[in-house]
């Protein structure tokens, strides 16, 4: 832990420096899930050429390192450079809603730096509960709870989101959600076509948009340049949910992450193994969303 807190200290320039070794290391030497990488892109972008798809490639390695050095620098980060770095487009959209009292779901992605985004969000004066995947090695959950903790945001491991929504139903905050991650029970998924593949999606942000009346907007992480980014909100549910059929929030989701990915391709996180499972595996799938 020690370690890290140091090198969070060193400046962004010589961090970056690190970031070209590590590409260099993970594309090269190591050729870090080299396979998956060549994989997911062939099959999500068949209109591509092999070159093109290779440039990606490069490129997504190339983010990927930065996304490392960047999330150790978020601690030692000033609010004032943090604020510089991350720019909301559209941030009335959803302080509008927080400030009449309202809680919201934000449903992000595995796009570009998603981890500056809860801190970012806090400092721009939205109230922010990050929800994830506990990690299976107590150092790095720990290490990553810390992280993730900058600026007051507050990291919620997934399985007390319940808990965590009956101690605060009545305080405003963005409860961000990154939806693209892979069901732990694919067999409830919701199951849809996504970058021209049978994909299971997580129900539950869905699920509790309708139980909770909450309004659901989609997060856009754009990449500007090295270390700057920009965020655009754009709304995909609000309540009543009465008359809307039950998967269009997820399928609204969808389309505009495939936007998102179509338009930015390389700042995707092409490594998760995202399409391991496949509807055949099971017997039966069952999904409910009410």
């Amino acid at each position: 832990m020690i370690f890290f807190r140091l090198l969070s200290r060193l400046p962004l320039s010589i961090l970056y420096g690190i970031s070209n070794f590590l590409y260099f290391l993970l594309l090269y030497v190591i050729r870090y899930r080299r396979r998956v990488v060549d994989e997911n892109l062939r099959l999500s972008f068949p209109e591509r050429s092999d070159r093109e798809r290779q440039q990606i490639a490069r490129r997504f390695y190339r983010n990927l390192t930065d996304l490392l050095v960047e999330t150790i620098k978020m601690p030692t980060l000033s609010p004032a450079d943090l604020k510089r770095r991350v720019q909301f487009t559209n941030i009335d959209l959803v302080k509008d809603r927080l400030d009449a009292g309202q809680a919201v779901i934000g449903m992000a992605s595995h796009q570009s730096n998603w981890e500056w985004i809860p801190s970012a969000s806090v400092l721009y004066g939205m109230p922010t509960d990050s929800i994830y995947k506990p990690l299976n090695s107590p150092f790095f959950e720990e290490l990553m709870r810390s992280i993730r903790s900058s600026f007051g945001a507050v990291p919620v491991p997934m399985n007390t989101l319940p808990r965590r929504m009956v101690a605060q139903k009545d305080v405003p905050r963005i409860i961000a959600l990154v939806a693209d991650q892979v069901p732990d029970q694919p067999e409830h998924a919701y199951w849809i076509d996504f970058l021209h593949r049978d994909t299971p999606f997580y129900p539950g942000s869905e699920r509790l948009a309708r139980s909770r009346n909450l309004p659901v907007f989609y997060t856009e992480l754009v990449r500007v340049r090295r270390g700057y980014y920009e965020v655009t909100f754009t709304l995909i549910g609000d309540p009543p949910y009465t008359d809307l059929p039950e998967g269009r929030i997820l399928d609204r989701y969808r389309d505009a992450l495939t936007n998102t990915i179509q338009n930015h391709p390389s700042d995707w996180l092409w490594s998760h193994k995202r399409w391991k499972h496949w509807r055949g595996k099971y017997t039966k799938i069952e999904t409910k969303l009410t």
